[in-house]
């Protein structure tokens, strides 16, 4: 390990660390544009200038590796010249105009221009000015005042895997743009905000909103997709103004995908405030009591056989538990939480991304089964990408052909091959066996069929032949689309003895044999097969569920509760509430416990502490919160013949997967630029 010194102290690091890191190491803040982290290194701005001994003339810190005996200076006479010199030349072209620039108060060139400008410029010559680009729907340019340092450049390139962006022309005539004009079609777009140091790239949604002195900042985590990315929530009074992402490394570093940045204008489209009851065929808005009056009403003195409940993907584990609470006392077990009808064991190892998020970066070969993880987890992708960047990494899938932004290697489509690699008839097998950390990810794709249990016995007969799980590693894996689904299953909301799934349950309300259902936030069904079955919504959007109803309870959106949600690798994280319900709608948990008493069967939890201290006996592992607790790999999945057919994905539009999404303008924008940029590349009209 080098040792250099640094402004007269010694510091050790590792190697391969540039001086730059090694200034940040010992606590020395050296200013830069261009240098982040988890980029390649461009060595542009030229900002991080530091003197080091021996060198004529000062040296890039960003770009220099530290070696043995190199002794640095970061506050030097010549070092702050030069960095005001770099400061005055970025400034030369850079338009005034902070005042109207949205990067205003978290803007990186106006903390440094502070502490290295200088309050007049010394150049006559007009400042350049150059045409805005078209970027789609999220990303809004001006791109007059970009300073060269290409981070958007070097994260759609390694990062997002997308090679649309690059510079063009030379000098001052250089350029970032994409090379013809379109929208960027990369699912993680929205970062290069973050990333931009200047005001070139900024969030088209959220232009003009607000300053980010006037917001309240919560911290809490993304529901939109399985991976329960941390974000911090930006509100103004009762409006969610903004979501970005927040640092943890073992789930999504420091990125967020589209959805869950940009989706949250649909928070206040289309929301359930008040109850409504169906009268004469038509919902009519209602009180509470009423409300609760009807639902009684048709269900006391009904056997517990004939209710059932479904839990949506988006419900938190204290609402689907107050449920799973409310219904047995009632005597049912008609219970599920698998709205796509996804042949999930009870057994954990069966239903989670055992190897972990952060244990995909020692992977060395991975076989993808019936999932796209670049539209059903595009952080999840990332990660793939960036273990394929490191070198040594081989991918396969089975399924229709797919672009992760990576090489795959297509096995084939449908389950027969994935009997040929279990049986050893396939020459892939080989290669899934010689490696050392080898990966096996099955999606839902794969799981929501018919025979989706026989596949699932096939993937752990695979697992084993293969060797995918030994001492020390356990690369089974399940991805989950839906944020509430490892939740439901921790907590066993499944069919009890005797008791329907999702299917069973729409085949018994179509036939009569269920006479009541209960959606908790569940809009993914086919509601036309309830039948004539009483139907009892709650959620917090007007959406499938909602149309069908014949109650309706206005829930919280997962920004408006604080709740506990479990991601696809079973870490438990804490979403906090950061505005409240709009009208009259309540908590979910706290409707479900106010609803228990006239029904006659009250829920014992008065408060969230005691909901959480319930979820705690029910399941111990609710108690450690950000933490993956391993399962151990037992037999699951059912064999039998599987079908013919060839996978189906179960995301074919990233953009509009829930209520919220679906909601959202933002989302529906998206959705018609990629359509348009799609026709653009391939030349169709659809």
């Amino acid at each position: 390990m080098p040792k250099l010194t640094i402004n007269g102290q010694e510091v050790e690091v590792p190697a391969g660390t540039t001086v730059l890191q090694a200034c940040q190491s010992a606590g020395i803040e050296v200013p830069h544009f261009c240098f982040h982290e988890r980029l390649a290194i461009a060595g542009n701005c030229r900002m991080c200038l530091v003197e080091m001994e021996k060198s004529p003339k000062p040296v890039a810190s960003c770009a220099m590796p530290a070696a043995d005996g190199q002794v640095v200076k970061t506050d030097s006479a010549m070092a702050q010249r030069a960095r005001k010199g770099v400061m005055e030349f970025l400034l030369i072209n850079h338009p005034l105009d902070c005042p109207i620039c949205d990067q205003g108060g978290e803007c990186d060139l106006q903390d440094e221009a502070m502490a290295f400008g200088f309050d007049r410029g010394r150049f006559q010559e007009n400042k350049r000015a150059v045409k805005d680009k078209n970027f789609g729907p999220l990303i809004k340019t001006q791109m007059t005042r970009c300073i060269h340092c290409t981070r958007c450049v070097r994260f759609a390139t390694d990062v997002a895997g997308v090679s649309e962006l690059g510079a063009t022309g030379r000098g001052e005539n250089m350029e970032i743009g994409t090379y013809i004009e379109h929208a960027l079609t990369s699912e993680l777009s929205g970062n290069m905000i973050d990333l931009c140091p200047v005001g070139a790239l900024t969030s088209k949604p959220y232009a003009f909103v607000a300053r980010p002195w006037e917001l309240r900042k919560t911290e809490s985590v993304d529901v939109l997709d399985a991976v329960g990315a941390n974000i911090r929530i930006d509100t103004r009074g009762p409006e969610v103004l903004r979501v970005l992402p927040r640092l943890h490394e073992d789930v999504n570093e420091e990125w967020l995908g589209d959805k869950g940045r940009f989706a949250i204008d649909g928070l206040m489209k289309r929301r359930l405030d008040k109850p409504y009851v169906r009268v004469d065929g038509k919902l009519t808005p209602a009180s509470w009591a009423e409300a609760f009056t009807a639902i009684a009403a048709r269900i006391k003195g009904l056997d517990g056989s004939k209710i059932a409940g479904i839990a949506g993907d988006l419900v938190d584990a204290e609402s689907m538990l107050a449920l799973k609470d409310l219904l047995t006392g009632l005597g049912s077990t008609n219970l599920d939480c698998r709205q796509d009808g996804a042949k999930l064991p009870a057994e954990r190892a069966g239903y989670l991304f055992n190897t972990t998020i952060a244990g995909i970066d020692q992977a060395d070969v991975v076989l993808f089964v019936g999932t796209n993880p670049r539209l059903e987890a595009p952080l999840i992708n990332a990660r793939f990408r960036k273990r394929y960047l490191m070198g040594g990494f081989k991918a396969a899938a089975i399924g229709p052909s797919l672009d992760l932004t990576f090489p795959v290697v297509q096995l084939g489509e449908g389950p027969e091959v994935l009997a040929d690699l279990a049986d050893g008839n396939h020459t892939w097998i080989e290669t899934l066996k010689g490696a050392k950390h080898p990966m096996i990810v099955v999606g839902q794709g794969a799981l929501a069929r018919e025979d989706g249990a026989a596949v699932l016995a096939l993937a752990h007969r695979l697992a084993d032949a293969a060797g995918v799980v030994r001492d020390g590693w356990n690369g089974f894996n399940v991805l989950h689309t839906a944020a509430a689904r490892v939740g439901g299953l921790e907590l066993g909301f499944v069919p009890g003895a005797g008791g329907r799934d999702v299917a069973g349950i729409l085949d018994g309300a179509g036939s009569g044999s269920i006479e009541v259902v209960y959606l908790l936030g569940a809009d993914e069904i086919d509601t036309s097969k309830l039948g004539k079955a009483f139907v009892i919504y709650q959620g917090h959007h007007g959406d499938a569920g909602a149309a069908r109803a014949d109650v309706v309870l206005p829930g919280a959106a997962y920004t408006e509760k604080n709740g506990t949600y479990v991601n696809t690798e079973g870490r438990v994280q804490l979403g906090r509430l950061a505005t409240f319900p709009p009208g009259e709608a309540r908590e979910d948990w706290k409707i479900l416990r106010a609803l228990s008493d006239p029904l006659g069967h009250k829920l014992p939890y008065d408060n969230l502490a005691q909901l959480r201290q319930r979820l705690i006996e029910v399941n111990p592992r609710f108690a450690h919160v950000d933490e993956v607790v391993p399962a151990d790999w037992v037999a699951f999945g059912a064999a039998g013949p599987t079908g013919a057919g060839p996978f189906v994905y179960p995301i074919e539009n990233y953009y509009m997967t829930d209520p919220v999404s679906r909601s959202s303008p933002t989302m529906a924008a998206c959705t018609e630029s990629l359509r348009a940029t799609v026709s653009q590349k391939t030349g169709t009209n659809g």
